[in-house]
């Protein structure tokens, strides 16, 4: 009995001991949940929180007009914090409140899932308590504007569970236009362009913000945590014209289509100051069509016969020759140590024995050859000198990374052979940039004086200039004035008397240039395939320089079409005839005296407060016939005076719109409900809501501009 009383005695000690322990157990686990628990779940969550970068807004790139080239956009990404206090207070009212109301707004806006497929969505979320639930991805601006006025949203994300994490994309509005000198910005993509050169400038300065990483790598701004502003990258304002810009694309998409040209570029400088207007670059894709791949402008290739410019300045500066000075041309085919020089286009008797000058505007090879030949040959050292002397073996320094230097042989390096000299002649055996090529005809239309191209002309900050770029000069003066007076002689007859008289015959303004045709090599294929590069350099008006345009095209091979006079000229002229008729001739003959005042009726329409600014800024005399019962005026103008009288509007019925600016009218529009698909640009011209007409709020309005 003993024994066995022993043994129980162990045993319900054992027990009591157990239930002990298991009290104690539960007692702890009571505690640390109900009471500390707010402790251990925000040191669970310091475990996952990290200082995240904020990227600085990256700033925007303007066309010297004013136009967008370049400019980042916001996204947002939309969590659901199911577990927010202000969410689930009093058993989840606000949320069951609302949802029905937001589950089919969200579908509205989405368009994604049905409304009982979002409540569905919502009421599992909430039922899970998932604290950050990932709701929409990479929502647009106005979309996350829209959200914003949802049911239960715009209570705030304390109340409503909801975050919006905002990141910014790149965005080229006008997409092809100038899309490779412009460049772009991807998170996975390396910068080119502009984007590149002044990343400096544009990508501002990093911030930094507390986060919580959930499910899946998310990052969470954690409110009122550790955050540092990011600063905001300042803008640039381009020298390129988006008009020219886009006549210059047009005209060179247009021959390159045509003639199905593998790949070319065009170049338009403004003539006095170096300043880049367009730069169009365009290479055929594998399916046939043509794309801005690749920057043609910067990249140096045998320029073939406009570098025979170079060739007549370095033969009369130096004094070899005068213009008068006969040259017999052999029929266009001249054998020189062991190798022929051919002209490009076979030449009857009459243009056999010819004058220096006639043989540069016929653009004979056989003729630079022979001269820079017999004038060089014992000292090829003064006609490489002398291309130096021109620029033509140095960068020209445009503010864009990765121009490429000249190539150019010299005497006595294991490149250089007995053929090489008469060959540089006229532009083989030498590869220069087509912008190098570009510079050297601007320096002749601009009196001698180099101006070195660029393509920025102004930093911004805030709208505020902190830093303009003015024109520089390369070099005053690249040749004598004598020099400078035949050169200019030499390239009006190419288009007066020369290859391309056909081309600028029935011009209503004077044209001086010069045609090129170059035989490029394909690979090991060498020049069988009768490649041809076809060239136009010049400037106009010639009598007084404005522009002056580059055009080179790499044609296919065995092309029914391939000589400069051909292929680039015309795109030169399409190009010069559309600058003309726009911004040259009225200046050229319109003077001061000539302008009368404008007797057209105009009307226009906006925010009175913004009309009178507007009016007080360009200091025009106004007769002011509003009463202060509405914020809008309408400004109608003639000969006899201009008057501001009410526009009035109610939220009942639809108002004028026709005369206002787009930014305007949607203003105008939303504030009342309307939802507006807008078509064109510039002012309203037509409303598919006629006014007057009654309107409800989520109405449709088209608008055109124009």
């Amino acid at each position: 009995m003993d024994v066995k009383r022993d043994i129980l005695w162990r045993v319900y000690l054992s027990y009591i001991a157990v239930v002990l322990v298991c009290i104690g157990i539960m007692s702890k686990a009571f505690y640390i949940q109900q009471v500390q628990g707010k402790h251990w779940k925000s040191l669970q969550d310091s475990l996952h929180q990290k200082i995240d970068i904020v990227e600085a807004e990256r700033g925007t790139i303007y066309s010297e007009d004013g136009q967008m080239l370049s400019t980042s956009i916001p996204q947002f990404d939309i969590y659901i914090d199911f577990g927010a206090e202000g969410l689930r207070e009093k058993n989840g009212k606000r949320f069951k409140d609302n949802l029905d109301s937001l589950s089919s707004n969200l579908s509205e806006l989405f368009k994604d899932h049905s409304t009982a497929e979002y409540k569905k969505i919502l009421q599992e979320g909430y039922k899970n308590e998932e604290r950050y639930y990932l709701l929409q991805k990479n929502i647009s601006y106005k979309q996350y504007q829209e959200l914003k006025r949802f049911p239960l949203v715009r209570l705030g994300k304390n109340k409503s569970g909801f975050i919006a994490d905002d990141k910014n994309i790149r965005l080229n509005p006008y997409n092809l236009l100038a899309y490779r000198t412009i460049g772009l910005d991807r998170a996975n993509a390396q910068k080119i362009g502009l984007e590149l050169t002044y990343n400096s400038v544009l990508k501002g300065k990093e911030g930094n913000r507390l986060v919580r990483y959930i499910a899946g790598g998310v990052s969470v701004p954690i409110e009122g945590g550790i955050e540092t502003e990011a600063e905001n990258g300042k803008d640039i304002v381009t020298t390129i014209d988006v008009f020219i810009q886009e006549v210059t694309e047009n005209a060179l998409m247009k021959m390159m289509i045509g003639n199905d040209a593998e790949h070319g570029c065009a170049i338009v400088m403004e003539t006095k100051t170096g300043k880049i207007k367009a730069m169009a670059n365009l290479g055929k894709r594998g399916d046939g069509n043509y794309w801005e791949d690749y920057n043609y402008a910067i990249n140096p290739t045998e320029p073939g016969s406009t570098f025979k410019l170079a060739t007549i300045i370095s033969l009369l500066e130096d004094k070899k020759i005068k213009l008068n000075d006969i040259v017999n041309l052999e029929f266009g085919k001249w054998n020189i140590n062991g190798q022929t020089v051919f002209d490009s286009e076979p030449h009857g008797a009459e243009d056999n024995v010819v004058t220096a000058k006639r043989a540069f505007e016929i653009s004979s090879n056989v003729g630079m050859a022979k001269l820079v030949y017999s004038n060089y040959s014992n000292n090829p050292n003064q006609f490489i000198r002398r291309l130096h002397q021109l620029h033509l073996d140095s960068v020209t320094g445009i503010d864009l990374v990765g121009e490429r230097n000249s190539v150019i042989y010299k005497p006595g390096t294991k490149y250089w052979s007995a053929t090489t000299l008469p060959w540089m002649a006229f532009g083989y055996n030498i590869e220069i940039t087509p912008l190098q090529t570009i510079t050297l005809y601007n320096a002749i239309a601009n009196n001698g004086k180099m101006m070195k191209p660029y393509l920025v002309k102004s930093i911004k900050e805030q709208n505020e200039i902190v830093d303009a770029i003015d024109p520089k000069s390369i070099d005053d003066k690249i040749c004598s004035d004598a020099t400078l007076k035949q050169v200019k002689e030499c390239l009006e007859g190419v288009c007066s008397e020369g290859t391309a008289r056909f081309v600028f015959k029935s011009s209503m303004y004077k044209v001086a240039g010069k045609t090129g045709t170059a035989l490029v090599a394909n690979g090991s294929r060498g020049y069988t395939d009768e490649i041809y590069q076809a060239s136009f350099a010049g400037y106009f008006p010639a009598d007084d320089p404005q522009y002056t345009c580059l055009v080179v095209i790499k044609n296919k091979p065995h092309a029914l079409k391939r000589h400069g006079a051909d292929v680039a000229a015309p795109v030169f002229k399409e190009i010069a005839d559309r600058l003309y008729a726009r911004y040259v001739r009225d200046s050229k003959f319109t003077t001061a005296s000539e302008i009368k005042k404008d007797s057209s009726y105009f009307s226009y329409a906006g925010l009175k407060e913004d009309v009178k600014a507007v009016m007080k800024k360009v200091k025009l005399n106004y007769k002011d016939s509003t009463a202060l019962i509405d914020d809008w005026t309408i400004v109608n103008g003639n000969s006899s005076g201009i008057t501001m009288t009410n526009k009035i509007t109610n939220s009942n019925t639809m108002p004028v719109l026709k005369g206002m600016g787009l930014k305007d009218a949607v203003y105008l529009c939303e504030s009342m409900g309307l939802k507006l698909n807008v078509k064109g640009k510039g002012r309203v011209a037509n409303q598919s809501i006629a006014a007057g007409q009654a309107i409800s709020k989520g109405q449709q309005i088209n608008i055109e501009l124009n």
